[in-house]
């Protein structure tokens, strides 16, 4: 299972140095003054034992460290900007996000760190270029413009099952009732757009072709490729769940046949809006389809028979 994020970091521009000479009473040849600018803030990322995702990367794509600040007369040289520190869980790998997608290091350990974008060098003042023969020099230096990169960061976890489904099944409720994790949820097709982790992977909802990449399925299913087993969820309230459960099922198929001989439960959800009869029926034909008796019920939405999908599982 892979949780990816792109990355865009900023170091900040270093300050110009100043051009000024020193002016006070009686003294009409003060010489120069002016101060060198500060230096820009680099952005470092940094490993945290307490993240297992890339959420706080990915909530905040662009990291930006502030410039350094001008040089000021009277040979004032201006601060260093503070760094910008990107927290990312162990075992995240950086790249370039162009070609050839260089590596640009690996933090593996709480406490690792990563200079991904240094920022620039202050520019010199005029003070600093005096000399014995050039006593009153005119030139300051501007400052050294900040590094800017476009990263890829990765991360490979581990999940004991992969939730998919058609959009809507209601695999992120059901991710919400059996672990932890608090997903996007909503009544309407495609809420999830990033995988979550909780105690099973949920991936966000597949549609026909995905195995050829159509809404950026073949992405999807490389998440749950290896995760240990499937839940297949499929929506009892929709026109034909059994023909629904026939397109992912083609589509896992028609990815790899690693994912196609996966051990895989498939969970008729939203039962709560059937008669018994009804639920029977399709249970029944689930398990003509699939060739299996592993088909279970539930409705995530009311917590029944997650208990029981839990401990099958």
């Amino acid at each position: 299972f892979w949780d990816e994020a792109r990355l865009e970091v900023w170091g900040g521009d270093g300050g110009d140095g100043c051009l000024s000479f020193r002016r006070e009473k009686y003294i009409p040849f003060g010489g120069p003054s002016g101060g060198n600018g500060g230096r820009g803030g680099s952005v470092i990322l940094v490993c945290d034992g307490g993240l297992n995702t890339l959420g706080v990367a990915r909530r905040h794509s662009l990291r930006r460290a502030k410039s350094g600040a001008k040089g000021q007369g009277s040979t004032k040289h201006a601060q260093a900007r503070p760094d910008v520190y990107v927290r990312v869980p162990p075992g995240t790998v950086v790249r370039e996000h162009a070609p050839p997608y260089r590596v640009a290091g690996e933090l593996r350990e709480p406490g690792d760190a990563l200079l991904v974008a240094r920022g620039g060098r202050g520019g010199r003042g005029n003070a600093a270029f005096k000399t014995p023969r050039m006593t009153a020099p005119r030139i300051a230096e501007r400052g050294e413009q900040g590094a800017r990169h476009v990263l890829s960061l990765s991360l490979q976890l581990v999940a004991d099952c992969g939730l998919v489904g058609l959009p809507n099944a209601g695999k992120s409720t059901l991710l919400a009732a059996a672990t932890a994790a608090r997903p996007k949820i909503a009544d309407y097709a495609f809420t999830t757009l990033v995988p979550n982790l909780g105690v099973l992977a949920d991936v966000p909802g597949l549609i026909e072709n995905a195995s050829d990449g159509a809404g950026m399925g073949d992405a999807f299913l490389r998440h749950v490729e290896r995760c240990a087993a499937l839940v297949h969820v499929v929506d009892a309230t929709a026109e034909d769940p059994v023909a629904d459960y026939g397109v992912i099922d083609r589509e896992l198929r028609a990815y790899s046949r690693i994912l196609a001989e996966k051990p895989r439960v498939v969970l008729l959800n939203k039962v709560d809006a059937l008669d018994e009869e009804t639920e029977a029926r399709l249970v029944a034909a689930l398990r003509a389809a699939c060739g299996h008796a592993r088909v279970a019920t539930a409705s995530a939405a009311t917590g029944a028979g997650v208990e029981q999908l839990m401990a099958k599982l």
